[in-house]
């Protein structure tokens, strides 16, 4: 609820410094045409990050069985169902528990999520990285100093638990400590599940390439829906900023972004001379997009809920990514 709360604060902060009337005004103006060009890509994104997903499923022997079709099935239907969860690791559940039940243990299930999200994360971050050789100030910018190093600390973890023996004991005596003994079990089946992506580096560096591949194509989408609003500010300019706008909605403070993302479009776009409702307006059209991503999921839901077994699959040819 305290997230909900700053979210909800933050935005109303931002909506009341940025003349919500003129807010209005610059959105109902907005070019159709560009607007189209950024939900075209969001679907090429929503299709790209389907399938660095089933890649990561390929490792594990005990999910390389599950095919395309279910796999993106689950993404989609996750991703649309995640919209109403209070956070990011509201879809990832979901997404879990949908995969568990075309017989992936649930470690692997917990495992595949994991890994997908922390490579999401690198992406952003060596993004993050990247742009700052177009605005080198922006790191000693508080908030996105503190998501950068957030960011870094999340990967840097992460490295550890899947390659060094060392951080898996310690996760092991941590887990010891718990006073259940299934939690114990289950925490050490996912470490050992994480682990086994240590031999796996050809697809590790293809989900990697694929995850910078969707944090371009959400950039590239910023800049569209900019011209739809009619900023004039340079495709260079999104590529130094959006990924630090990124970082700062990943930082736990609010629900999705919301009121972070907000608070992140009015401060560093008014850096290039960007008045704040056209910025402001920018801010709820990226949200809004992600929205829009995910609307297929809602058709698949409709269709079949989240509880799809194997063996359950449509008889119709899947989507491709023209039709989603």
């Amino acid at each position: 609820m305290l997230r909900v709360a700053v979210a909800a604060g933050l935005t109303l902060v931002m909506l009341r410094k940025s003349d919500p009337a003129e807010v209005w005004r610059v959105s109902i103006g907005a070019r159709l045409p560009d607007l189209a060009i950024a939900v075209a890509l969001v679907l090429v994104d929503r299709a790209l990050m389907a399938y660095r997903w089933l890649v990561l499923l390929r490792p594990l022997a005990s999910a390389a069985h599950v095919t395309f079709w279910p796999v993106m099935r689950i993404f989609f239907v996750s991703t649309f169902v995640g919209t109403f969860l209070p956070a990011s690791v509201g879809g990832d559940a979901v997404r879990a528990y949908a995969l568990a039940r075309h017989d992936v243990p649930g470690a692997a299930a917990v495992a595949s999520v994991f890994m997908d999200r922390m490579l999401g994360v690198l992406s952003v971050l060596l993004l993050g990285v990247a742009g700052l050789l177009f605005a080198r100030d922006l790191a000693t910018h508080p908030a996105v100093a503190a998501a950068l190093i957030a960011a870094l600390a999340t990967c840097v973890v992460t490295a550890f638990v899947v390659f060094s023996q060392r951080a898996t004991d310690f996760a092991s005596r941590l887990l010891r400590l718990s006073p259940s003994r299934t939690v114990e079990r289950m925490g050490n089946s996912i470490v050992a599940a994480v682990r086994s992506y240590a031999r796996s580096h050809a697809e590790l560096i293809n989900v990697l390439a694929g995850s910078v591949g969707v944090q371009i194509l959400r950039i590239v989408q910023a800049y569209f829906l900019g011209r739809a609003l009619g900023i004039e500010a340079s495709l260079a300019t999104y590529f130094a900023f959006v990924p630090a706008i990124l970082l700062v909605m990943l930082l736990p403070v609010t629900v999705n972004g919301l009121g972070t993302s907000q608070w992140a479009f009015v401060t560093l776009f008014a850096r290039v001379g960007v008045p704040k409702p056209a910025s402001f307006a920018l801010s709820v059209l990226f949200v809004a997009l992600g929205i829009v991503g995910n609307l297929p999921g809602a058709f698949l839901y409709v269709k079949g809920g989240v509880k799809q077994k194997a063996g359950q699959v449509p008889s119709q040819t899947p989507p491709t990514l023209g039709g989603i």
